[in-house]
């Protein structure tokens, strides 16, 4: 009897086993880029610590909004800080809690995205990308002309 037993719990892993490798293989591409996605969604502490940026899908991209800030009152006024270098005069005055910084970056390779990052401090948007390094950090580039480059360490806020 106990050979039995243990020959059906055999039988069992080798069905789940099997019935894993199977489900794994009719993994489409779209799903795994899927999955990477899913990783990447959250929240980030910016590399100077200093912000946090949430990271959400639109639209099959990766974008994410500048959500807190270590010091979110401009000093000199007292009043919350605004995007007061943007390029554009009519966004100079709105909050900077809510400014898009990670823009509608598309999926590149496993685990990256590219596309466009804001740069509040200047108000100029960049090419960047955002690449996962591990379960909870990623770096995030920013380039000019694609050769001169900028990146931060970015950790996933828990």
């Amino acid at each position: 009897m106990k050979k039995s037993v243990t020959m059906s719990i055999a039988n069992l892993r080798m069905i789940a086993v099997t019935v894993g490798l199977s489900a794994a293989a009719l993994m489409t591409p779209d799903m795994i880029e899927g999955a990477a996605a899913a990783d990447a969604f959250g929240t980030w502490l910016t590399g100077d610590k200093e912000g946090q940026v949430r990271i959400v899908n639109c639209g099959g991209a990766l974008c994410g909004n500048l959500v807190w800030l270590k010091a979110p009152n401009d000093p000199a006024t007292g009043r919350p800080k605004t995007d007061k270098h943007n390029a554009d005069a009519s966004k100079q005055s709105r909050p900077l809690l809510g400014v898009p910084v990670v823009l509608a970056m598309k999926p590149s390779g496993p685990g990256q995205w590219s596309g466009e990052v804001y740069n509040a401090e200047d108000g100029k948007t960049y090419s960047g990308s955002f690449t996962l390094t591990g379960p909870d950090t990623a770096d995030l580039k920013g380039c000019v002309l694609g050769i001169l480059c900028k990146s931060q360490t970015w950790t996933r806020v828990h």
